[in-house]
């Protein structure tokens, strides 16, 4: 009975924090590690970087949850998430981002000086990015840099300094998560509207906000192709994982317009797992066999 209640409560808290959207910015962080490190780094990094990210990541999606249970509460489209329905307790979901939180900075000192020094900062913004929908229409770029410490952070972990290369993943990274979820708001565009939320979306209509993804994925390929002319490590395997993370995004830009958003979670959330799994794999195969 009591192996059944926790096996139910991790699925629960699974599907509260999106857990299988992990792969988003873990590519990233891998690569940047990997590049970084010009191989693997040693099992210890390896294993610290691993668990701040899961700790983060974790962390900043569950504090989501609690921060915007007002806002989801009063969304259609939102209202039968966990926290509005009352299956699981604000306290509750407060205590464990709290645990996730510390995990994170425990393996930011683990790691460097320097990670452990800035890690405070990116608590910072994992907690900002939840309330700035509320006061600035750039809540998804909030949300990309957010997502970007991951790669810079990976970097900083085996190198403990900053060059060009983890500025253009983090650059990549910010505006590759940027992009999709200006696709994925542009389904509140009316409730977030008529409830005084900020968003592209909402600040330019769902038209222009759709270009602007789009313009927004464009530099994110191009950004990605730098980071293959930089890095002796990646080569032919690498340029035809972009190749094929191009025609990704243009199937995903095939899959919505500003008169039919009914495809906005294929082309928002499974289009771009297939990118970051194309992402990893191509620059797992260049890196560490070709």
């Amino acid at each position: 009975m009591i192996l059944t209640k926790l096996i139910y409560k991790m699925k629960e808290y699974g599907k509260l924090v999106m857990f299988s959207h992990t792969i988003f910015s873990f590519s990233f962080a891998l690569l940047s590690m990997l590049l970084a490190a010009k191989g693997l780094p040693d099992i210890a990094t390896l294993f610290w970087i691993v668990v701040c990210f899961l700790g983060a990541r974790t962390g900043a999606n569950a504090i989501n949850r609690v921060i915007d249970a007002e806002i989801d509460a009063r969304n259609p489209r939102t209202s039968g998430r966990q926290l509005p329905k009352g299956e699981i307790k604000k306290k509750e979901v407060i205590i464990f981002t709290a645990i996730c939180f510390l995990i994170m900075l425990i393996g930011a000192y683990q790691i460097n000086f320097i990670c452990f020094l800035l890690s405070p900062a990116a608590l910072f913004l994992m907690i900002v990015y939840s309330y700035c929908k509320r006061f600035t229409f750039l809540c998804h770029l909030v949300l990309g840099v957010t997502c970007a410490c991951a790669p810079v952070g990976a970097w900083l972990a085996v190198t403990g300094e900053i060059t060009l290369m983890p500025l253009f993943m983090g650059a990549a990274n910010s505006l590759w998560v940027a992009g999709f979820d200006i696709i994925y708001g542009s389904q509140d565009y009316e409730f977030d509207n008529a409830n005084g939320l900020h968003s592209i979306p909402v600040k330019f209509g769902v038209k222009n906000a759709l270009r602007i993804a789009m313009l927004f994925h464009i530099i994110t390929v191009l950004c990605l192709v730098v980071i293959g002319i930089l890095a002796a490590e990646l080569s032919v395997v690498y340029m035809i994982g972009l190749f094929i993370i191009f025609c990704l995004f243009c199937i995903e830009y095939r899959l919505v317009s500003p008169t039919n958003l009914t495809n906005v979670n294929i082309a928002s959330y499974s289009i771009n797992q297939l990118i970051s799994i194309v992402l990893l794999v191509s620059g797992l195969l260049d890196i560490l066999i070709f």
